[in-house]
């Protein structure tokens, strides 16, 4: 499958097996044995007292483990013939959509599996998996899917018109939006190849034919290269509506919620095509329905050979420790030595600016301090490297690093001082996981500040958290429970995902905010 270190989730027969993998609280039960049947986040449980043994490929170096409970007769059948847990995955080779048809399964999935079981009931549509976790006594949805689509979502305002809403590029989802319901369709995945671009395509026709809507408004991200925007800009008989990636994910928490705003929103994450031309994902949004301004942000850093940046984190903590230490980085960092036969070239990349894109986003800033732990110099899937910080990072409270705010229109963050204080304590011996642990509280410690002077300038008393930084456990309990203490009220997602399989919800209601103020033609 070309999965490599991605975690693979595992299917225990029942409450009793599931409890032999991991904690399953009340919450964690009702998740598991839903009719729905999610894959379910949860602590994994410890070997040492009892706790059944994992294959170290499983889910590696992973504090969480994927589980979920049997959900066709065939998986009943399955589990009990083994009579252990077993990992489940998809049909696929990763990056590629789900193979559901039999004579395509045979020719794709030849070299990876070693049988097939066929039926003679055809397969209708491809789904993945739906994955959820228990948070704060509640759900919390990471990728929305089988059990949970096509069930519409409630929102509080009206379509005025019936709307389309084509997505992000990376976990990609679609929306149909008439009258008070919002069709969010299942997990598409990434839009980077012909075959999910036709799964993208036969998704949206089968939803309009399902739900019976012609769209008359089709929303879609500014970015023009992504594919679901190209295919919006070729809807001719159609108002189009460009929304911002980040009030996307702004709209689409209010959305989750029930509300309209004005919030202040922090929106974190890995790449969003900003209206300056530049890449966006670290941004404080003074934001309702309808709009947003750019309140804040971290300060802008060049991601050393542009996407090559994303794959290979490094280049980002050669670009931070460059702006954090302006005289010369200092000697005796790891990061450095381990990638010495390039280094001085991404140095020349980042400060001449030669395919060298400014960033504010906080997913790189993550990526920078990954690597600078010596956690990840590169990747293998979306998000490694902040996966692997989180999991090696110390639970417990530490003192956090801290960020210079400039006060300005916009705000600006200087990410590059908790990179310089990350830096000073790895010279100092300070053991990684407790670095860890001053990192992700510096950053909530920024946030909290960030949005207390927006609070001033602004009157505004709710945030909303949004974008798949949110996904973190930790930053995210440590910001919720360090904003709450500020006496704000904070709205995180339940019913949609933070990361980009929110982000079509998003459009939608913002096109329809925009359509019902009569700003769409």
């Amino acid at each position: 499958k070309h999965r490599e270190d991605k975690p693979f989730a595992v299917m225990a027969a029942d409450l009793a097996a599931a409890r032999t993998l991991c904690e399953v609280d009340d919450v964690a039960s009702s998740l598991l044995t839903s009719p729905r049947r999610p894959i379910v986040l949860l602590p994994r449980g410890d070997p040492g007292i009892g706790a059944a043994p994992l294959a170290a490929a499983v889910a590696p170096g992973n504090r969480q483990l994927g589980v979920m409970l049997p959900y066709t007769p065939l998986h009943h059948l399955l589990l009990r013939d083994f009579g252990r847990p077993v990992v489940l995955t998809s049909g696929n080779v990763s990056d590629e959509p789900i193979a559901y048809q039999d004579g395509d399964a045979l020719a794709r999935l030849d070299g990876i599996a070693d049988a097939f079981l066929t039926h003679d009931r055809p397969i209708h549509i491809r789904t993945d998996d739906s994955v959820v976790r228990p948070f704060r006594g509640r759900e919390a949805v990471l990728r929305r899917s089988r059990g949970y689509v096509p069930e519409p979502l409630a929102v509080a305002s009206r379509f005025g018109r019936p709307v389309l809403a084509c997505g992000a590029e990376l976990k990609n989802t679609f929306c149909l939006g008439r009258d008070d319901r919002a069709f969010l369709s299942h997990h598409v995945g990434d839009l980077e190849n012909y075959e999910t671009l036709r799964s993208f395509t036969e998704g949206i026709g089968h939803f309009r034919r399902l739900f019976d809507v012609t769209p008359q408004i089709v929303a879609h991200d500014l970015h023009a290269d992504y594919l679901s925007t190209r295919y919006a800009l070729e809807q001719d008989s159609c108002v189009l509506a460009g929304v911002q990636h980040h009030h996307a994910h702004i709209a689409s928490c209010l959305a989750d919620n029930g509300e309209a705003g004005p919030v202040i929103g922090v929106a974190f994450d890995g790449t969003g095509y900003g209206t300056d031309g530049t890449i966006w994902g670290g941004e404080f949004l003074l934001a309702d329905l309808a709009d947003a301004e750019r309140a804040g942000h971290l300060a802008g850093v060049p991601m050393p050979g542009g996407a090559a940046a994303i794959r290979q984190p490094w280049r980002m903590a050669a670009a931070y420790l460059d702006a954090a230490y302006p005289g010369g980085v200092p000697a005796g960092l790891d990061v450095a030595a381990r990638n010495s036969g390039a280094w001085a070239d991404v140095l020349t990349l980042a400060r001449r600016g030669v395919n060298a894109p400014l960033t504010s986003s906080a997913g790189r800033l993550f990526d920078a301090v990954a690597a600078l732990l010596g956690v990840r110099d590169s990747i293998n899937y979306e998000g490694q490297a902040a996966v692997e910080l989180e999991q090696l990072t110390s639970t417990s409270r530490h003192d956090p690093y801290p960020a210079a705010i400039t006060d300005g229109q916009p705000l600006t963050v200087d990410g590059d001082d908790l990179v310089r204080a990350a830096a000073e304590d790895l010279l100092a011996g300070v053991p990684r996981e407790v670095i860890g642990a001053r990192f992700h509280q510096g950053v909530a410690a920024m946030i909290g500040e960030a949005c207390g002077l927006l609070r001033d300038r602004s009157g505004l008393g709710t945030v909303a958290l949004s974008g798949g930084v949110f996904q973190n456990l930790l930053l995210l309990g440590t910001v919720v429970d360090l904003l709450e203490g500020m006496g704000f009220r904070v709205l995180t997602h339940s019913r949609v995902p933070p990361n980009d399989g929110g982000i079509s919800l998003g459009q939608a209601v913002v096109a329809a905010a925009r359509d019902r103020a009569g700003r769409l033609a």
